[in-house]
């Protein structure tokens, strides 16, 4: 019995020990440290460890030397380093982009043939009109909304895209607007190697993709 305890005791703290990896692994300073390789645009929210020893102090805060960091890759357009004011936008008042000129699946429509082979007569008037309408409403606009990063990225602030999908934008309905192509921005990331006074932090340049054009499909 004695052997056995003996044999059993290693294997049991080794068990114990990593259980206990385990469940703190999410905590790690390096967890996440940037937005992984997906499909599924906009990016999720980081798990970040909630401990401010691994937020930047004030001195790593210095504009003018993260400016200098990030050099061309600020982009005004997508990025801020204080909130901007249309931070807290209720979804109806987000900024819609609609851009781009009619597809050619929708302008090369034969409206004067149906698939029966009977004919109907069509004004160039009413046709025009007609997909007019059905582009604005088969359409895919991109959504933009101001997101907080956190201390730990600089700019603080990014411009994220989404798809519109409050209804369906087929007819008969159906299909939905979803990600076709997307931008990657360049934000600098507070990095930390170690633990409590062993540790070394500094920033690093990470990329962050936004979507840049949605489509209606299935």
């Amino acid at each position: 019995m004695g052997c056995s305890l003996q044999m059993l005791l290693p294997l049991l703290l080794l068990s114990l020990l990593s259980a206990h990896l385990g469940s703190c692994q999410h905590y790690l300073p390096h967890y996440r440290l940037r937005p992984s390789p997906s499909d599924h645009l906009p990016v999720p929210g980081l798990h970040e460890d909630p401990d401010p020893e691994y937020d930047p102090r004030e001195q790593d805060l210095v504009e003018r030397t993260l400016r200098k960091k990030l050099g061309s890759n600020f982009d005004p357009n997508f990025m801020s380093i204080s909130a901007p004011a249309q931070l807290n936008l209720s979804h109806t008042q987000l900024e819609l982009r609609v851009h781009g000129p009619m597809p050619n699946e929708i302008k090369k429509l034969d409206l004067s043939e149906t698939p029966y082979g009977k004919r109907v007569k069509v004004g160039k008037k009413a046709r025009r009109k007609f997909l007019q309408w059905l582009w604005t409403y088969t359409h895919c606009p991109v959504v933009y909304a101001w997101k907080d990063l956190g201390v730990r990225f600089w700019p603080r602030y990014i411009k994220e895209a989404n798809c519109f999908n409050e209804r369906s934008c087929s007819f008969p309905e159906g299909m939905f607007c979803k990600p076709v192509k997307s931008i990657t921005k360049t934000f600098l990331r507070w990095y930390c190697q170690g633990f409590l006074r062993q540790k070394y932090c500094t920033w690093i340049p990470v990329q962050y993709p936004i979507i840049s054009e949605c489509k209606c499909s299935c």
